[in-house]
């Protein structure tokens, strides 16, 4: 690429000063220089285009047709200069939002993959809130939620994340083998407070497995899945888990699914309100929670509904 041709730019500078207030003298004081240097500049402009710029009248600078012509274009080029030198020196405006889920969504699915975010949109401050209490989407308390259910929320986008399968689980140290051997294990319980929807249970196990002599409300209670999922890791008991919150538990062999049956649960979904869909901060999230490996990245139509909280 050839180099451009252009008159000084200290040069088109004072000329455009002086265009822009019709005085040497106000451009001068613009630019901190003496109105003799901004005439001078002038004259070497003109010389250099072979044309007249101005008609010098007592105290006034009238601008010639090509004067009026070269003005415009030199107004509008150092407006850009200067648009773009101010967006370089205003930090980027941080938007922060806040996505409601469980304690274990959070712990066991959504942080580890927290830099995906990060690195496609450092300007997020993503807030995560974490309890199984319905929350209000009202940009508040939350923006966002992760939430179990049957998927119906008027006024809300419903998009399913991934399914629930609750599975026996505990450490391979236990060597369970056999539905029958589990009355001689403690049993360990997920009792979350104040949830909306109630988790699959033992009660609800022992029934689909039949299982003589299992005392279904014995053992040990948690009200945080991660801490009862911590105590079979531990080798404490045996506890009724989500299977996808257990996945990497079960790849690593650090617990195990001795026997079935299995239990189907709520699928787990991504809620936001219907009027905020097209927010850019609220679609990032959205589209970061999507590609979470593990979940079902659905990027089709959403289900619609709508509700205050989740």
């Amino acid at each position: 690429m050839s180099p451009r041709r252009l008159p000084s730019l200290s040069a088109l500078r004072a000329f455009e000063a002086a265009a822009r207030h019709q005085s040497a003298k106000q451009a001068a004081n613009e630019l901190s220089v003496t109105a003799t240097a901004i005439s001078h500049h002038i004259r070497g402009l003109e010389d250099a285009l072979e044309v007249e710029l101005f008609v010098r009248k007592p105290r006034q600078l009238v601008l010639t047709p090509q004067g009026r012509e070269l003005f415009q274009t030199l107004e509008a080029a150092f407006d850009s200069i200067g648009e773009a030198v101010a967006r370089l020196k205003t930090p980027p405006v941080r938007q922060a939002a806040t996505l409601s889920t469980t304690p274990a969504v959070a712990v066991r699915w959504l942080l580890p993959w927290v830099c995906l975010l990060r690195d496609s949109h450092p300007d997020i401050d993503l807030r995560i809130h974490a309890s199984h209490e319905p929350v209000a989407l009202d940009g508040v308390t939350a923006d966002l939620a992760i939430r179990y259910g049957d998927g119906q929320w008027p006024g809300l986008v419903v998009e399913k994340l991934f399914d629930n399968t609750f599975i026996p689980a505990c450490s391979p140290h236990l060597n369970l083998n056999d539905p029958s051997e589990l009355p001689d294990h403690p049993l360990i319980h997920f009792r979350p407070q104040n949830a909306s929807v109630t988790p699959a249970d033992w009660a609800g196990w022992q029934k689909r497995a039949k299982v003589e002599g299992l005392d279904v409300g014995a053992g040990l209670v948690f009200s945080d899945e991660t801490h009862a999922i911590s105590a079979a890791i531990g080798g404490q008991g045996v506890a009724l888990m989500s299977r996808p919150l257990i996945a990497d538990e079960l790849a690593e062999g650090r617990l195990v699914q001795p026997f079935g049956p299995e239990l189907e649960g709520k699928p787990f979904y991504l809620v936001y309100p219907e009027s905020r869909r097209d927010t850019p901060t609220i679609r990032a999230i959205r589209d970061w929670v999507m590609r979470v490996p593990g979940g079902l990245y659905q990027l089709s139509d959403s289900t619609r509904g709508n509700a205050n909280g989740v």
